[in-house]
């Protein structure tokens, strides 16, 4: 029988840049010409936005951020570490990535033999490693556990996709932030890797390509796409997962990989900053266990908190539900003027 880890984690991308533009998505926010006056200086925020962005236009959060950040991605590494895993699932989002407008599969199991991947060949920022153009990252994949979980899922009744190789993009944001996250310190990634597609971004990943809009396109229904599964939906299908990866002969590690709301996938903030008051109800039900409320929550109160990365954790939730694991530690770095709240959780084996 197989052991399960369950980890959730961030791959937000500005922790992958320099301090000085970690806010830089709220500044292309506050140059949108539909964005109301009032909300354009600070004295029209909230007070707790106020305080983050302070005298120096967010530069001190920043680096407050990035070391709360760092220090649970080092403390998840070193879980990972003592675990040993010989296989490490990851559940992410593609963002206009790998999947296009040629197919949009709901759930895509992506058993490569191995990933190789330049993250900042096209790259518009400074990575905060100042790693060149060409750096190059090599991962193992694992396709024999990648075809039992996908085999399993399917004989469970989840219409999964699966890929032996990339269509469009060697490896989506979600999943290779994940592992230089990971591997912040460079110290080398040797455990093979399953990402695990979920179109989360449903109605926004083609109309939007899956990133920041402007605010003039957020209410036209008639451009979106057809929606992501539903809560409910992934948290059966990360049950049935455990289920199959619980009777392989591998010790797995199940990781959800995502933030959580999104500023600039809320209208109903004007995209200035995520749903910190949805976040911090679903974080509570979180670390109580209570799983009953994540798989009853409904798609359309996650696409008004801008919460569609949370499908990921959905995935995880149901796991580790089958599991009857509740988190041993857990922990919300709140961010106003960064985008997007994080979470981390460990459910250890």
């Amino acid at each position: 029988m197989g052991a399960i880890l369950g980890l959730g984690m961030t791959h937000v991308p500005l922790l992958a840049g320099r301090d000085q533009d970690m806010s830089r998505i709220l500044r292309r926010v506050l140059q949108d010409p539909d964005l109301p006056e009032r909300y354009r200086r600070p004295e029209g925020w909230p007070e707790a936005m106020r305080r983050e962005w302070g005298a120096d236009e967010g530069l001190a959060a920043a680096a407050r951020h990035r070391d709360a950040l760092l220090a649970w991605c080092r403390k998840t590494r070193r879980a990972l570490d003592d675990f040993a895993p010989d296989v490490v699932v990851v559940w992410g989002d593609d963002q206009y990535e790998n999947f296009k407008e040629d197919v949009i599969p709901p759930f895509c199991v992506l058993a490569y033999e191995a990933i190789e991947h330049r993250p900042w060949a096209e790259a518009r920022w400074p990575n905060v490693w100042d790693e060149p153009k060409d750096a190059t990252f090599v991962y193992k994949g694992h396709r024999p556990a990648a075809k039992r979980l996908a085999s399993g899922l399917l004989e469970s009744g989840f219409d999964v996709s699966y890929a032996y190789r990339p269509l469009h993009h060697p490896l989506g944001h979600a999943f290779m932030n994940t592992l230089l996250f990971l591997d912040y310190d460079r110290q080398g990634f040797p455990y093979p890797v399953i990402p695990f597609q979920v179109n989360c971004y449903g109605r926004r990943v083609i109309a939007q390509h899956g990133t920041m809009g402007a605010l003039a396109g957020m209410s036209d229904e008639e451009r979106l796409d057809p929606p992501s599964p539903p809560p409910w939906r992934c948290f059966d299908l990360g049950r049935a997962a455990a289920r199959v990866l619980a009777d392989s002969p591998w010790r797995v590690a199940l990781i959800a990989s995502s933030s959580w709301s999104h500023a600039f996938l809320t209208p109903k903030h004007h995209l200035l900053h995520p749903d910190v008051t949805a976040d911090r109800a679903m974080y509570e039900t979180l670390r109580k266990g209570d799983y009953d409320a994540w798989r009853a929550t409904p798609l359309a109160a996650i696409e008004d908190s801008g919460q569609q990365e949370m499908l990921n954790w959905m995935c995880l939730a149901g796991a580790m539900a089958e599991l009857g694991r509740r988190p041993s530690e857990t922990t919300f770095i709140e961010s106003w003027i960064f985008n997007s709240n994080k979470v981390f959780a460990m459910f250890p084996a």
